[in-house]
């Protein structure tokens, strides 16, 4: 299983780093929208949809993330997809989490799979778009994977109270501690190195933002454990050999992308 996991990483890698950094800005998107389209596909079948509710999902998404692309009229949808996704991942699924709901009313889930799947797609292009914008956008990415590692250590290490038995039951608490500490040495290294985008954020504001942003990657990851536990999966599919399904790896992007984008954004908009 190391080994599948190793050599699917290789091969993906440079796919995924070629793309962001040398691929042109529709180039970047377009690969974007083809990787979250398999998201889709896997997101409705935590949805158990039909065939022909699968296809006319996925087609949904694959034509809202076509719009965002190549229709300047659709970044007016900017603001909306911000404000959305705030509410979703700071309220919505804090309580999701709460209650164990279900994806029940299938035209919900659609709602739900859209928003989630496309205010990724417009943070993702956004980022991309800025100056040093891929390296920007991989400093933002490397949060969540920063995080993931510092609580997989600090946890085997420390970990004694569960995060959240009942939904992911090897985390912990101290596994969040870790995290938090290791995105916090983390971000200061890349300001003071003068990275884009952490190196003009005033520390101040800087270091709540990745504390922020940590949190809500341990809550899309949480959120996409239950959506497994209650379909009986043990993983989003078996797309990427040794690592489970697109969904499984982007679980906590799903969440810190779009929040990042609606925060880091808006206060530009807010400061024009």
């Amino acid at each position: 299983m190391l080994k599948t996991r190793i050599l699917t990483a290789l091969a993906l890698l440079p796919l995924v780093l070629g793309c962001l950094f040398f691929a042109p800005a529709w180039g970047w998107g377009l690969f974007a929208l083809f990787a979250l389209s398999l998201g889709a596909w896997e997101w409705s079948r935590f949805a158990s949809y039909r065939r022909d509710e699968m296809v006319c999902f996925i087609l949904g998404f694959v034509g809202l993330g076509a719009a965002w692309l190549y229709l300047p009229l659709a970044r007016v949808w900017a603001p909306i997809v911000d404000v959305l996704a705030l509410v979703f991942w700071l309220l919505v699924v804090p309580m999701w989490l709460r209650r164990k709901w279900t994806l029940k009313r299938k035209w919900l889930s659609a709602l739900i799979g859209w928003l989630l799947l496309l205010a990724s797609l417009v943070g993702v292009t956004r980022f991309r778009e800025m100056q040093d914008g891929a390296w920007a956008l991989l400093f933002l990415l490397a949060i969540a994977w920063v995080a993931d590692v510092a609580a997989y250590f600090s946890g085997r290490a420390f970990g004694k109270r569960k995060l959240a038995p009942s939904i992911s039951p090897g985390k912990s608490w101290e596994g969040v501690y870790g995290a938090l500490v290791g995105v916090t040495l983390y971000a200061l290294a890349l300001h003071f190195a003068g990275a884009p985008l952490f190196a003009k954020i005033h520390l101040a504001a800087l270091l709540p933002l990745v504390w922020a942003l940590t949190a809500v990657s341990v809550v899309g990851d949480l959120f996409e454990s239950l959506l497994k536990r209650q379909v009986g999966f043990k993983d989003s599919s078996n797309l990427l050999p040794g690592h489970g399904g697109v969904l499984d790896r982007i679980d906590s992007l799903l969440a810190l992308i779009p929040v990042a984008s609606a925060l880091l954004f808006g206060y530009a908009l807010w400061m024009a």
